[in-house]
């Protein structure tokens, strides 16, 4: 459906309405319209036609389109790299032509070029553009509407000594822990999550598998073990080989074969393991 209005920062459904030497004019329901440049025009690309694109502001502050998808948008948090610095603030990459910028307002410490900052992509009304705050008290509320395995998404924003700090559904905070985690995470990594427990801070203890049920690690690998029989890897091979094969961590590939052995569902001989038929 197209949209009402422009949405700056957001991916808009739009109708093209008309061509000109610069690009193509998409308009939205009430008649708003933004230029699609002609490094995004491509040629089936017809007057009439709905197209997604996003959009943001330019060197000129002014709203264009883009076919390009950028790291993050509005209202959403995530890690940003710094990629030049003035008197006023920073400016950080975010996968669009034009960088990001963070003014001094918003910033929590000072940065340097080449330096990670966790921000969340807010809107200026004084200048209506988009900009980075760094603040993340601002924005960070204490959950409480949640259920136990209720399905969340998450950012992982830091690596703690307990586990992964993490900012969920762009709201709140919460917490993968380090026992529990058999899978590759990684700081900026946007994952999907289960609320394993709704603390009284306000913050949430969280897992990657639904709690109660069954671990898909060892479901992946028991049922690629039971598909090629059998198999020349162990919990000491190479982790890119364990990789090629189970598409796993070697965290995660000794969590399940360990737990399979304990439960006498495979067999480990010579450097072989197999299904125990």
């Amino acid at each position: 459906m197209i949209e009402e209005y422009l949405k700056l920062g957001s991916l808009n459904k739009l109708k093209i309405s008309k061509k000109t030497p610069q690009g193509l004019y998409l308009e939205a329901l009430e008649g708003d319209t933004v230029l699609l440049p002609n490094r995004y025009v491509t040629d089936d690309m017809k007057i009439g036609d709905e197209i997604e694109v996003f959009i943001y502001n330019d060197s000129e502050d002014r709203y264009v389109a883009t076919t390009d998808k950028p790291k993050y948008e509005y209202g959403e948090f995530g890690v940003f790299r710094v990629v030049d610095v003035t008197k006023f603030g920073v400016f950080v990459e975010w996968g669009m032509p034009k960088d990001l910028f963070m003014p001094l307002a918003n910033m929590k410490k000072e940065l340097k070029k080449g330096d990670s900052v966790i921000g969340k992509i807010v809107y200026d009304e004084k200048t209506d553009r988009l900009m980075l705050d760094s603040k993340l008290s601002r924005h960070i509320k204490k959950a409480k509407n949640y259920d136990i395995n209720d399905e969340v998404k998450i950012i992982v924003i830091a690596k703690t000594p307990l586990g992964y700090k993490c900012i969920v559904d762009d709201m709140y905070e919460g917490m993968l822990f380090d026992n529990e985690i058999f899978e590759d995470v990684r700081v900026g990594q946007k994952k999907k999550a289960f609320v394993k427990n709704v603390r009284v801070d306000g913050k949430l203890d969280l897992s990657l598998q639904k709690i109660g049920s069954r671990d898909d690690v060892l479901d992946k690998v028991y049922e690629k073990l039971k598909e090629i029989k059998s198999i020349n890897l162990t919990t000491k091979s190479n982790p890119e080989d364990i990789k090629k094969v189970f598409g796993i961590s070697k965290k995660a590939f000794k969590y399940a074969i360990n737990t399979l052995l304990k439960e006498e569902k495979i067999v480990q001989e010579n450097g072989i393991i197999k299904i125990n038929s």
